[in-house]
């Protein structure tokens, strides 16, 4: 149990680190969401490394739908679809700013490639 120090009567709590106030500010201001949705397409990002050929992404019900610029990429990640699905799926439960909670927006269920 932390220690408390009196200063002018009031109680000092022990203080918490950013990493900790962060996410507590995010859950109640209600930008759960949205944050959530930025997470899943830095997510696309990061694990398919398609930035560069990634035209559009939308994210709805689970589905995240990518519109991609090149054919052969896109024929190229059809055939490993449920690899990156489960890839991005893992960089999101690691996602410290990633809110596994959140009825709105969770994890990646389908990928559709456009």
């Amino acid at each position: 149990m932390p220690e408390f120090r009196k200063i002018k009567g009031t109680p000092r709590k022990e203080a918490l680190s950013m990493g900790e106030i962060v996410p507590l500010f995010i859950k109640a201001q209600g930008l759960s969401a949205g944050l959530n949705i930025q997470r899943v397409f830095a997510a696309w990002d990061e694990v398919s490394g398609a930035k560069d050929f990634t035209l559009r992404r939308f994210y709805r019900e689970g589905k995240l739908f990518v519109t991609l610029s090149s054919s052969m990429v896109r024929t190229h990640f059809e055939l490993q679809k449920e690899s990156i699905l489960r890839s991005l799926n893992d960089f999101l439960q690691k996602d410290k700013l990633f809110d596994q909670n959140c009825a709105k927006v969770g994890l990646v269920k389908e990928i559709i490639l456009k």
